[in-house]
């Protein structure tokens, strides 16, 4: 039995989606989706309870730099029945798209 990774465009991600931003402090400090709930990928398996409160009953945006650690992130929470879905090209997708970005100040940003 195969899987396919479900994955959406930057581009298509709703406004005001539920997103998981998975990357390091120091990445998410620089630049981030303002309404991202912020979960190094380390902390994910720790932290299952918080993510799943984030995500309610709506599907859960997962994202990082490129979109490769958002992508084991993803794997792993459909496996826990969670709908997930890679946000492909990560943040610099999401910026090439548009999509607004703050810094840890909260102040517009650009990666």
């Amino acid at each position: 039995m195969s899987f396919t990774l479900p994955t959406v465009l930057a581009g298509a991600v709703p406004a005001g989606a539920r997103l998981l931003d998975v990357r390091e402090p120091d990445e998410w400090a620089a630049g981030h989706a303002e309404e991202a709930l912020h979960i190094p990928i380390g902390q994910v398996v720790g932290r299952l309870a918080e993510i799943t409160e984030h995500a309610g009953e709506d599907r859960l945006y997962v994202v990082c730099k490129v979109g490769g650690r958002s992508a084991q992130v993803t794997a792993y929470l459909v496996q826990q029945g969670l709908d997930a879905v890679n946000v492909d090209g990560g943040m610099h997708a999401w910026q090439a798209a548009g999509r607004a970005l703050v810094s840890e100040a909260g102040e517009p940003f650009v990666l």
